[in-house]
């Protein structure tokens, strides 16, 4: 009987006797077995794609420091401290933000944190002012500080906002809880951002090929291409892929299904984005 125990390549290349052992032990015993076994689970139908989706992003976050994710320096909406009322709502109004960091002479002097709801009283009226007396205390993190840690964090003191900054102390970005929370469920829009509706399937000049979005749904789809496809188990082009591979397939694998040959185009480790589909044959 021969093994490879040279082979350290995952999962998928597990030895005959790493394979016999984790069948008797029935439990994963690393995060890559976790995830594995959560993704047979949802290709077995036993959670939803979306679930499987929170659930990896929740395993992702524990791996991801600040700097993975934060907003850097050079696009962080700042206030100086001496500006007039009517140039500081002048930017609130024009960024739609809730939150500012407020700063002194130069953009690493942060005084604190400026809540836009805190200006509804000086609308229509400057007599008063005082920015400074507005301000809340800034939360300062380091760079390398783990996703997870800082949520936890935010839960407990109830802050939404935190500024990170070098090993210099000099400001490197800002990070909020809800840039945090979209490791987890994907991206959450709100009033102020973009509300053009997504091109999701695009007839390409090849005849009969498309770029179609993972998140087509699949009644549009088939009235696109002519396909007959059943939406009542999935509602998406990719959930319904993705179950047909019976893992989450990468950038460059490929699958016929109902006489359309999908190939991925765009995926990450956590959901297929797009794929590149081409008729090729009888479609069912």
């Amino acid at each position: 009987m021969n093994e490879d125990p040279g082979s350290t390549n995952g999962p998928a290349h597990r030895s005959w006797w790493d394979r016999l052992g984790h069948m008797f032990s029935g439990e994963p015993r690393n995060r890559d077995e976790l995830i594995e076994e959560l993704r047979t689970a949802q290709a077995n139908g036993l959670m939803s794609n979306d679930t499987l989706t929170m659930v990896e992003g929740a395993i992702k976050v524990t791996e991801l420091s600040v700097d993975d994710v934060m907003v850097p320096r050079a696009q962080i909406v700042s206030l100086p401290a001496d500006a007039p009322l009517a140039d500081i709502l002048a930017t609130v109004v024009e960024s739609g933000h809730s939150r500012f960091p407020v700063h002194g002479e130069d953009k690493d002097e942060v005084l604190g944190i400026l809540l836009a709801k805190d200006l509804l009283k000086y609308f229509g009226q400057s007599d008063g002012f005082d920015l400074r007396g507005l301000l809340r205390p800034a939360v300062l993190i380091p760079e390398s500080m783990r996703l997870n840690v800082l949520l936890a964090e935010f839960r407990l003191t109830r802050n939404h906002m935190a500024l990170v900054v070098d090993e210099y102390g000099g400001v490197a970005g800002l990070i909020t809880i809800e840039d945090v929370l979209e490791q987890i469920v994907g991206e959450i829009d709100d009033e102020h951002d973009d509300e053009e509706d997504p091109v999701l399937v695009e007839a390409l000049a090849e005849e009969g090929a498309f770029l179609v979005s993972a998140l087509t749904p699949i009644a549009d789809f088939n009235e696109i291409a002519g396909s007959h496809f059943s939406d009542e188990e999935f509602d998406t082009i990719g959930g319904m892929v993705t179950s047909e591979f019976g893992h989450l397939p990468t950038a460059g694998e490929e699958i016929s299904v109902g006489g359309f040959l999908f190939r991925v185009t765009q995926a990450d480790d956590r959901r297929v984005q797009a794929f590149h589909v081409t008729r090729v044959g009888e479609v069912s």
